[in-house]
């Protein structure tokens, strides 16, 4: 999570600690005219002298809180009245048409009844805590402050950074979604909420606490994101442009090694993200790199077409193969060895099952039979590298895009519109990836770090690949791209050093749920477990379900089980009858990673 030592919250939150510290006698006193202090010693008007209680020792023991809602509407000597008629905290909050009766003024003023009956919700919090969920009513104040309202660059409004008043210096990021009207029901968000609670990591936005209010879901997550890698790549922001030249390559290089690493961990836990793109790729200010979007959710309406998403998908997400055993929409050409024999240039096919599915929009709710969300993963994953890549070189953001486009533009009303996506101009991105083995090799002599851009580009073309099956897993990518680090680049102790195996770490502690008391009007979920086979995405198969604690208020909603199968294919053989295909710079390429194994990572 982001922390900021200097930060203080600029409200005052009147928690149960706050309120002891500050209604004290001498509080009390220095609210009161001499003739009303005089008053809290005596004995209490009520009960037949039944009591030897005083004034003061009611207003210590029982009524603080309403002491202090008098004092912020100017009417503290109204504490007597009150008291006469056995006013107490234990009776906040008092319901708006019941305000009346507490006389607050000589004659009835509709005014100081209103404010109140607002002000009295600043003194009944229920501050969040870790791995909570609370169902706040509408007129409850929940207790965060919004800390910087400034709208991060390249990330959606419906994000911003929150602080607590029960962690002092810590921002968290805040995404806000709409609940009923056609959205998630609470039942379906909490069930979302609760699928994601336990996947921790340091560069993941992870879980920290959720809460429902006034028509909308919120989830706070730790890490706080100053800027996205979409932001980055358009304007180099100053924390990073402040850096020594080779610091800042090393830095993009660790980048790219702790991204590969996240997303084989969230693989090998049976996950996927499934929406990588730039806006998802998170950076603090002390430029720590971490994934976003765990929910899945971008603030788009669900008609609205994606087109960052659409740009960084895999094939498979967007188009369907003319019948399911077709296989027709990976790359036409075949390679089967590094020969002059090959194609001069590669060309690519997709089957569509529709004339008009050419269209993005037309295959926005389409699925693709049998899609794999890790393999789509990984080549999202790839477009990304590729971006850092292109940035090492100082070729990235608007011209790589224009070069993307330059050969497939996509037929609209009022023109022809580019479509710059990757899945659907590979042969464009392979011509890049061409021109960039060319500039890294000038580059080599001035910095270590240019030795590991061509071998890495040689794991992104079978990253890129268009069918499915002939990519990569993620422990492949991260085992090799390591390699690339530690062999090529000189970089000895990258940042992330993960070794998953197939054993299951898995937390399934189960998420808590703060209902509320009598005065405090909620409702929970059910409960449910059904599988999840992505990252804010659910599995078929619900069942339903619930625990409930008898000698707590709060309900137990269990961890939907996850599914734990694991991709058992080896990497992609470069002979492979699916393999991609070369340009002769490529080629070339190729042929002098086989005579100097200096110059290849090892497969």
């Amino acid at each position: 999570m982001t922390t900021s030592p200097n930060r203080r919250h600029s409200t005052v939150w009147w928690d149960d600690d706050t309120i002891d510290r500050t209604v004290t006698r001498m509080f009390v006193c220095s609210h009161l005219i001499p003739e009303e202090i005089e008053r809290l010693d005596r004995t209490l008007g009520f009960g037949d002298g039944l009591t030897d209680g005083t004034y003061w020792e009611w207003i210590e023991q029982k009524a603080k809180k309403i002491f202090l809602i008098l004092v912020e509407l100017k009417v503290p000597d109204q504490i007597f009245g009150l008291i006469d008629d056995s006013w107490d905290d234990e009776d906040l909050p008092i319901a708006r048409d019941q305000v009346a009766r507490l006389a607050l003024t000589p004659t009835r003023d509709d005014k100081v009844e209103q404010e109140f009956y607002e002000r009295q919700f600043y003194y009944l919090l229920r501050p969040l805590h870790k791995a909570q969920h609370i169902i706040y009513q509408d007129t409850e104040v929940v207790p965060l402050e919004v800390v910087d309202k400034k709208h991060v660059a390249g990330q959606s409004p419906f994000f911003d950074k929150v602080m607590l008043p029960g962690q002092p210096g810590t921002v968290f990021s805040r995404v806000k979604m709409p609940i009923g009207g056609g959205y998630l029901s609470q039942e379906d968000f909490l069930f979302e909420v609760n699928g994601i609670r336990n996947v921790q990591n340091d560069h993941l936005a992870s879980y920290w606490a959720s809460y429902v209010q006034q028509g909308y879901g919120y989830v706070l997550f730790t890490n706080a994101a100053d800027y996205t890698l979409k932001g980055f790549l358009t304007t180099t922001p100053a924390c990073f442009k402040n850096m020594e030249k080779k610091v800042r390559r090393r830095q993009v290089m660790e980048w790219i090694h702790c991204l590969i690493d996240t997303v084989c961990f969230l693989h090998n836990r049976g996950l996927s993200h499934g929406n990588i793109k730039p806006s998802t790729i998170l950076f603090t200010s002390e430029n720590h790199v971490f994934l976003s979007d765990l929910l899945g959710y971008t603030g788009l309406d669900r008609n609205s077409f994606d087109k960052e998403s659409y740009d960084y998908a895999a094939p498979e997400q967007w188009f369907k193969p003319s019948s399911p055993s077709s296989s027709s929409f990976h790359r036409r050409g075949t390679i089967t060895s590094v020969s002059p024999s090959l194609p001069e240039s590669p060309s690519y096919t997709i089957s569509h099952s529709d004339p008009d599915s050419s269209h993005p929009m037309a295959m926005m709710h389409a699925p693709t039979p049998h899609l794999s969300p890790q393999a789509a993963d990984i080549f999202s994953l790839g477009c990304i590298i590729l971006d850092l890549l292109s940035f090492l070189v100082k070729k990235h953001g608007r011209p790589f895009a224009t070069h993307r486009a330059a050969k497939h533009k996509t037929p609209s009303r009022g023109g022809a519109v580019p479509d710059s996506s990757f899945h659907r101009n590979l042969s464009q991105v392979e011509s890049w990836m061409t021109q960039l083995v060319k500039d890294a090799q000038k580059k080599e002599k001035d910095d270590s770090v240019f030795k590991g851009i061509v071998p890495m580009l040689h794991i992104l073309e079978h990253m890129l690949s268009s069918h499915p099956t002939d990519r990569p897993d993620a422990q492949d990518v991260q085992t090799r791209m390591y390699k690339i680090l530690t062999d090529q680049c000189g970089i000895l102790e990258p940042h992330c050093v993960h070794q998953y195996d197939n054993g299951w770490n898995f937390g399934m502690a189960s998420l808590k749920l703060d209902t509320t008391d009598t005065n405090r009007r909620g409702s929970g979920g059910s409960g449910r477990q059904y599988p999840r086979n992505s990252i804010g995405s659910r599995g078929s198969g619900r069942s339903s379900g619930s625990a409930q604690d008898s000698q707590s208020p709060q309900e137990t909603f269990q961890v939907p089980r996850i599914s734990r199968k694991r991709s058992t294919r080896g990497p992609p053989s470069v002979a492979s009858s699916r393999g991609p295909v070369y340009t002769d710079v490529w080629r070339n390429q190729l042929a002098a990673w086989s005579t100097d194994p200096r110059a290849m990572c090892s497969w």
